[in-house]
């Protein structure tokens, strides 16, 4: 009988002491004690490793020394002594540098099984054993010097959503490390026909933040086995804290993810782009075998009101970050990614699963670090968690979280169509009502007079308290990217209406008051065949074929001139809900499935007077009426040129069929 099982039949602590006087045993998961210094777990000098691990409901624990990190047995085993606040201690008075290790506990008489711990910074092969080593010594030459690239507001913040393997495996890639952290490190890479790929590509297009899918130690993937070349995008998490061995060109040595990892960090700030991470704290792998569990059985997931294990992720666990050392577990780990790894932001999975408290926290501790750290999330879960809505990071209690956002499914939805229903389409194939999500959008989902809640899908209150806490997006790794969506929505769709309606999808996400958001690829049009969850599938199915970027030449200079136009004019991105208010007028319009607005009076402080912004999903074209006056259009028909392509005179415009047209006085 484990822990739980006591907390659930009541047992109490006088009960359990006279069955194991061993080890003080608490009645309830809410009753053990916070360790109140740093969760390391190994301290490494020359002269002796101190080892040190929280395990307060244990009776014995053990480190065992190996030489290998992933053969043979230990050739030493330590006991370790019970120290304060349930955290056992053991100090190694030799040089153990290049030792792997692991943490076995004993509980009501089993030995549970070897654990790197919880917070382990390095390991051998697959992540079984924690690896000893000089942290120091994995700095690439220049690491100290390594600096974020400026960043004035949240509001300047461009996302770019990318897997290691999608963006560098293709052929035409021309990227040498295929797959790998180096991947974004490689400069002068083009595909057959000239064009930029890797990171060069990345300055061309002109993003401020590269957003990569999960890349601490995942289980997925067999690190011993990459000649197989699996595949997965890493949602399934089993060392939070290390960089996973697949995307490095030597999992067997624990030094070398950690460096190329580094290594690929200060190549994208030098290019002057910030980095953020995936994380995924709200579940583990499994459960039974996670270091987690076999550390203190039960205190770091959730359970049902009748004792079982709660599922909110739907992968099996759901994690408690409500309980004090699951919490401090979350923020060390964000602090320890931030520097160690210089790392500029994270995107949380499921954030809805964890708490308001947890979140803030972490909001607190990035901002003590560095306030432009940047920090969103998924405001949902998979199934509803074991708390009360109103405790929980969801959507709706956005404004009870400064400094976090979260993705508006109400605006995707509203552009392409429900999440669970590929077939059916909204605004982009010519739908009517679904005007007011897209215009939710646009003003970033904080409260506005001109925006009818009543009309919006999914969420009848404003949710942002700045519109700086709205992701902006039409698509993401875990959905259909535009291309596929189109042809799913639009049976009888062209090639030349898809190229129309995924520039006319990201000028609306571009132009909205939000944080804009792409996923890799859409700009030369990537497709995956029509996989909507692509997250086991091949390389045929994920890979960005990079001669796109030739063949969809317009498609491609169109999202540069988007993002060249957003960072040009603050009346794009002006991060305050009050400067929304005030210069965000939407105009009136005659039928559905067109969307005009103003951002009006030098907004922001912008060169142009008035900026007019119309976005029409018709087959035909729309006449629109504006205010009086001569316009200079800077975007029309696919074509962007901030220096005008032509202008308008009078109270009138005509907006081309499936297609935005942008203009100024």
């Amino acid at each position: 009988m484990n822990l739980k099982d006591l907390a659930i039949i009541g047992v109490t602590a006088a009960t359990v002491a006279s069955c194991s006087p061993a080890k003080k045993d608490y009645s309830s998961l809410e009753l053990l004690p916070v360790r109140s210094g740093s969760l390391v777990e190994m301290e490494y000098t020359p002269q002796a490793t101190q080892f040190s691990l929280w395990a307060p409901t244990a009776e014995e624990v053990r480190v065992c020394l190996f030489e290998s990190g992933h053969e043979g047995s230990a050739y030493e085993t330590i006991v370790m002594k019970a120290a304060e606040e349930g955290t056992w201690k053991a100090s190694v008075e030799k040089d153990l540098l290049g030792k792997f290790y692991t943490f076995n506990v004993k509980i009501d008489g089993k030995w549970q099984g070897d654990t790197p711990g919880i917070t382990a910074f390095a390991v051998g092969v697959n992540g079984k054993r924690a690896a000893i080593i000089d942290m120091d010594a994995t700095d690439p030459e220049g690491w100290a010097d390594d600096k974020r690239p400026e960043l004035k507001s949240p509001a300047d913040v461009m996302l770019y959503e990318v897997h290691h393997r999608d963006f560098s495996i293709h052929p035409s890639s021309g990227i040498q490390n295929k797959g790998k952290f180096l991947a974004m490190t490689e400069t002068g890479t083009k595909n057959p026909t000239g064009k930029a790929t890797g990171i060069d590509h990345l300055k061309e297009l002109g993003v401020t933040h590269i957003h990569i899918l999960p890349s601490y130690d995942y289980a997925s993937v067999d690190e011993s086995k990459l000649e197989n070349n699996q595949y997965n995008w890493g949602y399934d998490p089993v060392n939070y804290n290390v960089p996973d061995g697949s995307y490095s060109t030597d999992p067997y040595t624990p030094e070398v993810r950690i460096r190329e990892f580094k290594q690929m960090v200060q190549a994208l700030h030098k290019a002057g782009i910030r980095v953020i991470l995936d994380v995924v704290y709200n579940h583990t792998f499994d459960l039974k075998n996670s270091n987690f569990e076999l550390t203190v059985p039960g205190y770091f997931y959730r359970q049902r009101p009748d004792g079982s294990y709660a599922d909110a992720s739907a992968c099996g666990n759901e994690t408690a970050s409500d309980r004090p050392m699951m919490r401090k577990f979350m923020v060390e780990s964000v602090k320890y990614w931030i520097n160690e790894y210089h790392l500029d932001g994270f995107r949380f999975d499921l954030m809805g699963i964890h708490d308001i408290e947890t979140m803030n926290a972490i909001r607190k501790a990035a901002t003590e670090i560095d306030p432009t750290i940047f920090i969103y999330g998924e405001g949902w879960a998979a199934q509803a968690p074991q708390l009360p809505n109103e405790k929980l990071a969801m959507k709706v209690n956005t404004h009870l979280m400064p400094g976090i956002a979260a993705f508006s499914d109400e605006m995707r939805d509203g552009l392409r169509g429900p999440f669970n229903d590929n077939k059916q389409g909204a605004f982009l194939a010519g739908f009517p009502g679904h005007e007011e999500s897209v215009k939710f959008g646009i003003a970033g989902a904080i409260q506005h007079p001109q925006v009818l809640i009543d009309s919006v899908n999914y969420s009848d209150t404003f949710w942002a308290a700045q519109p700086t806490q709205m992701i902006s997006y039409v698509s993401c790794h875990d959905d259909m990217c535009v291309v596929d969506r189109m042809h799913a929505s639009i049976p009888s769709v062209t090639a030349d209406e898809v190229a129309r309606l995924d520039m006319l999808a990201q000028t609306a996400v571009f132009t909205s008051q939000g944080v804009p958001f792409i996923y890799a690829g859409e700009e030369v049009m990537r497709d995956k065949k029509g996989v909507h969850n692509s997250f086991q599938s091949p390389d045929s199915i994920n890979a960005i074929d990079w001669t796109r970027k030739t063949s969809n030449a317009e498609v491609f200079n169109y999202y540069k001139g988007l993002i060249s136009l957003r960072k040009a004019h603050p009346a794009f991105r002006l991060g305050d809900a009050d400067l929304v208010r005030k210069h965000l007028e939407f105009l009136p319009v005659e039928g559905s499935n067109v969307i005009a607005y103003r951002l009006k009076e030098n907004a922001g402080g912008d060169a142009w007077k008035d900026i007019i912004v119309i976005l029409n999903a018709r087959k035909e074209a729309a006449k629109v009426t504006v205010p009086a006056g001569k316009y200079t259009v800077v975007c029309k028909n696919g074509q962007i040129n901030e220096k005008g392509l032509g202008s308008v005179n009078g109270a009138e415009v005509s907006v081309p069929a499936q297609s935005a047209m942008i203009l100024h006085n």
